[in-house]
């Protein structure tokens, strides 16, 4: 029997604290994929982290966007005027954006942070539950979701690029632009554990004050103690209100997370966002085995914590048995410029970068280090440099053809 809409039990049925809400009557339902929960604003006091967030956009706080160092109104006004003929199109590379809305990190190197919590991974190796091995593992691709928040954009990597990071744990990180056009990265991080490949590549939609991220290229990771393979299908990616009202990103749908090996899955559910942020950061699903039967459910938020619970054939959580945090994230610094943390600047850091670094790596971006100094101007006169570099390549490549 499939399990019930509702993974969650009555808070009063619970009783513990553990990741927050894990059991409130706020729920997702996982029959219903993509269908929003209606709720009254009565109904939203005692909802933890209420957040009040406009999903259909509005300018009433392009002021506090402006204070942030992004958007001014009349920088608005001009690029949606740019922006309107691109409606509906796939906008991946073809809009020069300016160099206000970034942030001092390369694609290549936002493909790395997933590996802030690569110790899931180890102990997803080490574990000799097959459903715990996925708990660990969901877990591990769930935890980039709190770094996929920030609304500041990373530099399109030229092809070429490169990024590598070394003196994380035992783990070694390297990716690579592999494509101009369609944009590819490809990457590839190894420990004693476990192996990563990821090749990236989206498509987009853009809807005019929002944009629609499809994930197309492939993510795998095999544990190296039993060859076990999983394969990852992420959720689209919505970025809201890029031009008026304050720009937010969510995440709505399914995530699948597959052993290749035996046939067991994780379907974890991403809440879409609605007003007064209800259901935003909430994450529910269960473990199931190769017939599709549940086996431990898992709760939480992205930008938080994750925890799991054994279940029944119904789905309802197993008598004598308890939420257990597995994952948590960790503390950020304070009034970030940039919301990054502590191991995205290690990231940009010289420090996990490897003796022998390439001439490629994105590190020694121009455009990107001024602007993580601060030096706005040089920045956006090096990327229009890099822009036009990318411009004379594809003019090569062309003439070659």
């Amino acid at each position: 029997m499939a399990p019930p809409n509702d993974p969650k039990q009555s808070e009063s049925g619970s009783g513990s604290g553990s990741g927050g809400g894990f059991f409130a009557s706020i729920a997702s339902s996982l029959s219903n994929f993509g269908t929003a929960m209606t709720r009254s604003v009565n109904g939203l006091v005692p909802y933890e982290g209420l957040e009040v967030v406009n999903p259909e956009g509005g300018t009433e706080d392009a002021e506090e966007e402006a204070s942030k160092g992004r958007w001014k109104q009349e920088d608005r006004d001009s690029y949606w005027k740019m922006m309107q003929k691109y409606v509906g199109s796939d906008v991946t590379s073809m809009v020069t954006l300016p160099v206000l809305i970034f942030e001092p990190m390369s694609m290549l190197q936002k493909m790395a942070e997933l590996m802030e919590y690569s110790h899931l991974l180890d102990l997803a190796d080490e574990c000799e539950d097959p459903y715990m091995r996925l708990v660990y593992s969901a877990s591990f691709f769930i935890s980039v979701y709190y770094a996929f928040q920030r609304t500041w954009k990373p530099f399109n990597p030229i092809l070429g690029e490169t990024y590598e990071l070394t003196n994380h744990g035992n783990l070694t990180f390297i990716s690579e632009q592999v494509s101009h056009h369609p944009p590819i990265s490809a990457g590839h991080a190894e420990n004693e554990h476990f192996t990563y490949d990821i090749t990236s590549k989206v498509k987009t939609k853009f809807l005019g004050n929002s944009i629609e991220i499809y994930p197309l290229g492939r993510t795998r990771v095999t544990l190296k103690r039993d060859g076990v393979i999983l394969d990852l299908v992420p959720p689209l990616t919505k970025v809201s209100n890029l031009i008026f009202g304050r720009t937010w990103i969510d995440s709505p749908g399914e995530m699948v997370l597959t052993n290749m090996t035996t046939g067991d899955k994780v379907v974890l559910y991403f809440q879409p966002c609605g007003w007064f942020g209800a259901g935003r950061y909430e994450v529910d699903g269960y473990v199931y085995n190769a017939a599709e039967e549940p086996q431990i459910l898992m709760t939480g938020k992205w930008n938080g914590s994750m925890s799991y619970q054994p279940c029944d054939m119904e789905g309802e959580p197993l008598a004598g048995t308890e939420m257990k945090e597995v994952w948590r994230v960790a503390e950020a610094p304070k009034n970030d410029k940039f919301q990054y943390t502590h191991f995205a600047h290690k990231i940009n850091s010289f420090d996990t970068a490897p003796k022998k670094l390439l001439g490629s790596d994105s590190r020694l971006r121009p455009d990107r280090y001024a602007l993580e100094h601060g030096d706005i101007s040089k920045a956006g006169y090096e990327k229009s440099r890099y822009h036009l570099t990318l411009l004379c390549m594809h003019a090569c490549m062309c003439l070659k053809h």
